[in-house]
Parts: C-alpha cells; sequence; structure tokens
C-alpha cells in the first residue's frame, strides 16, 4: 500500500515537472522572439513611436526654419520701401537710383491690341440729322488737308490731272524719304484691272520693293519691270475655309492675313482703288488695330452709294463715313493730299449733294512714323 502511493506520489511530481519545463521554455522563446523583432521593425523601415516622434520635431524644426527665412527675405525685399514726401530730394535721389539701376524695374511689356468689334460713331452733326448736314462736314473735311507736305511723289500726275492723281509724301519731316535712301521701302497698291501705275514706277525708280496686287491676273506670282505682281486682293475678311480647299488660290485675304503670309511687318506705303470697297476694308483696318502697320495711306473713296455691306439711310451712311476717317486721325494720320477727278460725274448717295464729285483721291500721313 506505502509502495503505491510513493509510485503515484512520484508520477505526479514528475509531470509536474514536465509541465513546468515547457512552460519556461516557451516563456523563454517568446521574450526572445519579441527582442528579436523590434530590430527587424526598424531595418525594413517601419518608425517606432519614438522613431516617429523624433520625425515630427524634426519637421516641425524645418518647417520653422523656412517660414522664418521667407519672413527675412520679405523683410529685405521691402526694407527699402518708404513713406516720403511729394518732390522730397529724397524721393528724387530714390528715383534716380531706380531708374538706372537695372534690377530694379524692368520695361514695361507692350500692351497686347484688343480686337474691337465696331466702331465709335461720332455725335450727330446736327440735331435734326439731315442729309445736308451730315454731307457739309464730311466734305468739308476731307477737302482740307491737315498737314503740308513739301514734295509729293508723283507730282507731275496731279499737275496735269491725270486719272486718280496718286500722291506720297517725300517730305523730310516723314520716314518715306528716309526709307528710300537706306533702300528699306516697300509699297503695296491694291487695284482692279488696268490701273494707273505711275506712282508704283517712280517709286520703284526711287529703289522702293513694289509689290502690285490683282485678282485678275492669270499667274499667282511674276516679275515685271521690276514690280511683284500677284493675283490676290485685299478684302474685309478672309475667305471661306471651305472655298479655299476647293480652290488652289484665295484671290481675297485681310491685309492683316496678305502680311503674314508675305513675311512682312511694315508698308510704307498703301495705294487702294477698291470700287466701292474701301470703307469695309478701311473699319477692318482700324478694328484690328493694322494701321499701325502703314506709313502712308493712299485712297480712293467713292460717294455714289453705301458701298459694300454699308447699310442705313443716306444720313447714317455718311455719319459712318465720317466717323471712319476720324479714326484714322485718332490713329496719328492726318491728310496731306486731295484730288478730285473733274471726269467722275457729281453724284452723292445718287444725288447731287452741294455739287460734290462721286470719287475722291485722299493721301493721308502716319505722323507716328517720323524721320
Amino acid at each position: 500500500m506505502d509502495m503505491g502511493r510513493e509510485q503515484l506520489t512520484l508520477g505526479l511530481l514528475l509531470r509536474l515537472g514536465i509541465l513546468l519545463t515547457v512552460v519556461f521554455v516557451c516563456l523563454h522563446v517568446y521574450l526572445e522572439t519579441a527582442r528579436q523583432g523590434a530590430p527587424a521593425a526598424q531595418a525594413s523601415g517601419r518608425p517606432t513611436q519614438s522613431s516617429q516622434n523624433r520625425g515630427r520635431q524634426s519637421r516641425t524644426k524645418q518647417v520653422s526654419a523656412e517660414v522664418e527665412e521667407q519672413d527675412r527675405s520679405v523683410k529685405r525685399r521691402v526694407s527699402y520701401v518708404r513713406t516720403l514726401k511729394k518732390d522730397s530730394p529724397v524721393r528724387k535721389r530714390d528715383e534716380d537710383r531706380e531708374v538706372l539701376s537695372p534690377q530694379c524695374c524692368p520695361p514695361p511689356r507692350p500692351r497686347r491690341k484688343i480686337p474691337r468689334w465696331h466702331i465709335d460713331l461720332e455725335p450727330w452733326a446736327s440735331e435734326n440729322h439731315s442729309l445736308e448736314d451730315e454731307a457739309k462736314r464730311f466734305l468739308d473735311y476731307i477737302t482740307t488737308p491737315q498737314v503740308s507736305c513739301a514734295s509729293l511723289a508723283g507730282e507731275e500726275g496731279v499737275q496735269h490731272g491725270t486719272k486718280g492723281a496718286w500722291a506720297a509724301c517725300l517730305d523730310p519731316k516723314y520716314s518715306l524719304s528716309h526709307r528710300i535712301q537706306s533702300k528699306h521701302c516697300r509699297v503695296y497698291s491694291f487695284g482692279l484691272g488696268v490701273d494707273d501705275r505711275s506712282l508704283e514706277r517712280s517709286l520703284t525708280k526711287a529703289g522702293c520693293e513694289v509689290h502690285c496686287f490683282d485678282p485678275s491676273l492669270k499667274q499667282p506670282h511674276l516679275q515685271q519691270a521690276e514690280m511683284w505682281l500677284h493675283r490676290l486682293s485685299v478684302d474685309w475678311r478672309d475667305p471661306n475655309p471651305a472655298i479655299v480647299a476647293q480652290r488652289q488660290y484665295a484671290n481675297t485675304k485681310k491685309l492683316a492675313t496678305i502680311l503674314n503670309d508675305f513675311g512682312h511687318r511694315q508698308v510704307d506705303v498703301l495705294k487702294a482703288d477698291m470700287e466701292s470697297a474701301e470703307w469695309k476694308i478701311l473699319e477692318n483696318l482700324v478694328l484690328e488695330g493694322v494701321l499701325d502697320s502703314v506709313g502712308q495711306l493712299l485712297l480712293e473713296i467713292h460717294l455714289h452709294w453705301a458701298g459694300f455691306e454699308v447699310g442705313g439711310d443716306d444720313p447714317s451712311v455718311v455719319r459712318y463715313w465720317f466717323s471712319l476717317l476720324k479714326e484714322l486721325e485718332r490713329a496719328n494720320f492726318r491728310l496731306f493730299h486731295v484730288h478730285s477727278d473733274p471726269a467722275k460725274p457729281h453724284l452723292f448717295l445718287h444725288k447731287n449733294v452741294l455739287n460734290a464729285s462721286s470719287a475722291y483721291t485722299l493721301s493721308w500721313v502716319n505722323t507716328q512714323w517720323k524721320a
């Protein structure tokens, strides 16, 4: 009996020892695994709580440093700004220093031209809006030169009263004569059919590069008598792209498009006899700001009817004409020569008004084009 109890006690003790041994071994393995997992996590880039705190502190310091640096740079930039009394010596000295400093004040950018949608109509000539009052104001304006010209190219034709009586100003106070001397003169001549080209030949002999545009030519481009001839004409609109796709050449284009196609920035003399299309063409030149590229404008105007795509009653038409010419004046153009063809009938909008001729040749010079 005693022997059985002793064996039972020894068996329990043996089992208890094995169980404690297993527990100790598991505990040891767990601690070792936890100890080795922390460096592995750091090596794999996973931040611990302490490393995250350190990162936040470093980023906070970096942001603070950047803000302080920006504050210092702003203070450096505005430190020279002071409120000074008007016309004080210190202010004048600072303004002179700013003008001389190349880093202070860069040159202002040129203002971009904004296309306009319509011209500004002038006030009515009288309260009753009569044709006679509008016609008198208009005719007085186109028959009164605004500046004088000491020398005219094509003056021989003017004296003999030849057709058109085209004349360009060679006065030394304007740019054309100097452009001719420097061999930088360029002439555009627009007309239909065989026209008087005595002025073009005169300017060609003087050394100008002359381009004559006539949509009735059989060839697109050719050179004749030292002048370039082009099967092309000017219009107030570009052709429809669908029509251009069907034909190899477009016969009419806006002046801005022609200048761009030919690679020309300026034209010293622009001569145009467009058979009543001149009003809409002139409107296009005004609205698109192309007049700045023209030195002298020689234009034959036709008064026997309103012109292409010009509507309204007779007084409104004359007011529109007058407003267009005033736009020329605002663009620094001044009238220097007027000629009326005595062979033309005396018709003004299909009437005999103030014995006005049906056609006048007007010549303007751009006074901004100085010698």
